[in-house]
C-alpha cells in the first residue's frame, strides 16, 4: 500500500507540473533556456577597490567562490588605504597555523577586536576627507555590527552593504551552495551551467590558467573585464592612485562615488 500511494502522489505531482507548464525536477539537472544571463565567479576580498564593485554591477549574478583555498598575504583578508605616510594595510587577523589547505569559507578570525582597530584607523586617516561627515555613520555602523567568526561572511557583509549604498542590485550567490566538479576550468563551466549563465566575466589574469575550449564547447562566452579609463577623484595625500579600498572613494566623494565608476550608473535591471 505504501508503494502504491508513493507512486500515486508522484504521478499527481508530474501531471500538475505538465498542466501548469512547469519544468519537471530532476536531481542535478541543468536547465537550459534561450535567455541571456551573465555571471562572475570570484573569490571574496576584504572591502576591495572600486573595480571589484564595478564588475559586480556589470553582471546579472555575482558568485563568491568561497570553496577556493585561502591564500595568505593576499586580498582575502586585507586591503590598502591612503594616509599621509603612504599606503597602509588594513588586515583582518585570521587563524592560519597548521591550516595550509583551509578554504576561504572555513577561515576564522583570530582577534575579535579587529573591527574596532580598523575603524579607529579609518577615522584617524580620513577625518579631513571631503565627505567623511557624510559617510562616517554608515561605515562606522558597518564596523560596529560586523559578523564575528568567519572571514567569508565578513567579506560578504561588507560587499552587500556597500553595493547597496552604491545602488548595485546584482544578487549574490556562493559556490559552496552548489555541486562542484573536478578541474579548474570545468568547475567554472559547470557552475555557469547550474546557474543558467551563458556569459562568463573574469579578470585578464585568468587568461593564464583558463582553458577556453571548455567554455566554447558549452556555448558559454568568456568576457574579459576592462579596468582602464577610470577618472580621478578628490583624494587626500598625492600622488593619486586608483588601487586602494573603495572606502577611499566613499570618504572622498560620498554619494557621488558612483559617478567615478563605470557601470554603477548604467546597471541594467536584473532578471
Amino acid at each position: 500500500n505504501f508503494i502504491f500511494w508513493k507512486k500515486f502522489i508522484a504521478a499527481i505531482h508530474v501531471n500538475l507540473q505538465q498542466i501548469l507548464n512547469l519544468p519537471i525536477d530532476k536531481p542535478n539537472q541543468v536547465v537550459h533556456n534561450n535567455m541571456s544571463k551573465s555571471i562572475i565567479i570570484t573569490q571574496s576580498n576584504y572591502i576591495p577597490w572600486k573595480g571589484y564593485f564595478d564588475s559586480m554591477a556589470l553582471v546579472d549574478e555575482f558568485m563568491l567562490y568561497d570553496d577556493m583555498q585561502y591564500t595568505r598575504r593576499d586580498w582575502r583578508n586585507r586591503n590598502q588605504i591612503k594616509t599621509a605616510h603612504g599606503l597602509v594595510w588594513l588586515t583582518i587577523p585570521v587563524e592560519v597555523k597548521g591550516k595550509y589547505t583551509q578554504t576561504i569559507k572555513d577561515t576564522k578570525v583570530s582577534d575579535a577586536d579587529w573591527n574596532q582597530d580598523h575603524w579607529n584607523s579609518l577615522k584617524q586617516h580620513y577625518a579631513k576627507a571631503a565627505c567623511f561627515a557624510e559617510v562616517k555613520d554608515f561605515i562606522g555602523d558597518l564596523y560596529a555590527h560586523v559578523p564575528a567568526t568567519y572571514l567569508s561572511e565578513i567579506n560578504l557583509y561588507f560587499l552587500r552593504n556597500i553595493a547597496t549604498y552604491l545602488g548595485i542590485t546584482t544578487p549574490f550567490t556562493k559556490s559552496s551552495d552548489y555541486n562542484l566538479v573536478e578541474g579548474k576550468t570545468e568547475r567554472l563551466v559547470n557552475l555557469c551551467q547550474q546557474r543558467n549563465a551563458n556569459h562568463y566575466y573574469t579578470g585578464p589574469a585568468a587568461k593564464d590558467y583558463m582553458d577556453l575550449t571548455c567554455f566554447e564547447k558549452e556555448k558559454i562566452s568568456v568576457n574579459w573585464l576592462d579596468y582602464s579609463g577610470y577618472p580621478e577623484y578628490r583624494q587626500l595625500h598625492p600622488p593619486f592612485t586608483h588601487y586602494v579600498s573603495i572606502l577611499d572613494l566613499l570618504f572622498n566623494e560620498g554619494a557621488n562615488a558612483k559617478h567615478f565608476m563605470k557601470y554603477t550608473t548604467t546597471q541594467k535591471d536584473t532578471p
